[in-house]
């Protein structure tokens, strides 16, 4: 039998009265290292159907104190109910997995639609640097007491095309059976729904190291269990990298680059054409690591090459 391990209860939360349902519905024990994030599509504490549909916790939002309230209905040890659970698939709320939903809207008609009629709310793609960072203490809470690793995928899609994987963001069976870190229920194996649409989720991850003391160079203390280790292909040459380049390794260069946060400068593209927005995308990566940023000219070698897909 798994043991409950680390503190059960986020500090402040409500976990008591008529929104905690673990003694109506039990759960089983896990050792967590994945954090499912939601949205709950309303504006107050869902009932969830007396407890029927329930993450783990709550977070709603107090718009005058800045703050968001936390209302936990199981341990965070304990599987909650809120997934999608198929007859005989990968028993997805009991696979290790800590659930958080937050109050607001991930879709921009309801945000519209809301703010038309004066409704005060959260609209999650644009959510304020506030509200992100009462996220990032819940989420460096996680990692530092409960080993989730500070890892994401790379697709946060805007809702509607979010949902039913319609850009692609969903994982297999395998790949969410693999994975170690803080997702979206977009991203959930055998459930369709969309949210959070696009999350400011680098935000967030930034908010979490500064929370933790973090080095930005570092990334998280501590190793991520079982996850495996990238193929990183042969650097192919300084050649394939100048000016009149028109070849596959650029293309892949770029893919890269956007795939890291660091295709900015691209208005189209990228593509297998080495031009100016390929060297400066470059240079902007060299310049936010420390081994790289003292000879940032922007042309990849094969330590810019190593890092970049490492």
């Amino acid at each position: 039998m798994t043991t409950l391990t680390g503190p059960q209860i986020y500090p402040g939360a409500v976990a008591s009265g008529s929104s905690w349902y673990q003694d109506n519905y039990g759960g089983d024990p896990m050792d967590i290292n994945v954090l499912v994030i939601h949205t709950t599509e309303g504006t107050s504490l869902p009932t969830y159907g007396g407890g029927a549909s329930a993450p783990n916790i709550t977070f709603v939002p107090d718009f005058q104190a800045k703050k968001l309230k936390a209302y936990q209905h199981y341990r965070t040890d304990i599987s909650s109910r809120a997934l999608v659970n198929k007859l005989g698939g990968v028993a997805t709320n009991t696979n290790n997995v800590t659930q958080a939903e937050f109050v607001g809207t991930c879709d921009p008609t309801t945000s519209k639609r809301w703010q038309a009629a004066g409704v005060e709310h959260i609209f999650w793609p644009q959510a304020p640097d506030w509200a992100l960072r009462e996220m990032a203490e819940y989420v460096a809470w996680v990692h530092e007491e409960h080993g989730v690793p500070l890892v994401v995928p790379a697709k946060w899609p805007a809702y509607p095309s979010s949902y039913a994987n319609g850009q692609g963001q969903r994982m297999t069976e395998a790949q969410w059976n693999a994975f170690r870190g803080v997702s979206g229920h977009m991203h959930v194996t055998e459930n369709v729904h969309g949210d959070p649409g696009s999350l400011n989720v680098g935000r967030v991850i930034q908010f979490v190291k500064e929370i933790l003391a973090l080095d930005e160079e570092e990334g998280p203390e501590s190793p991520i269990p079982d996850a495996p280790k990238p193929v990183i292909p042969p650097f192919p040459g300084r050649k394939y990298f100048r000016a009149g380049a028109n070849n596959k390794h650029v293309t892949q260069l770029g893919k890269q680059l956007v795939k890291r946060g660091f295709g900015k400068r691209y208005s189209m593209g990228p593509g297998p054409r080495w031009g100016e927005a390929d060297r400066l995308n470059v240079r902007d990566f060299q310049r936010s690591k420390a081994v790289l940023k003292g000879d940032a000219d922007g042309y990849p070698g094969p330590l810019t090459w190593q890092l970049l897909f490492g």
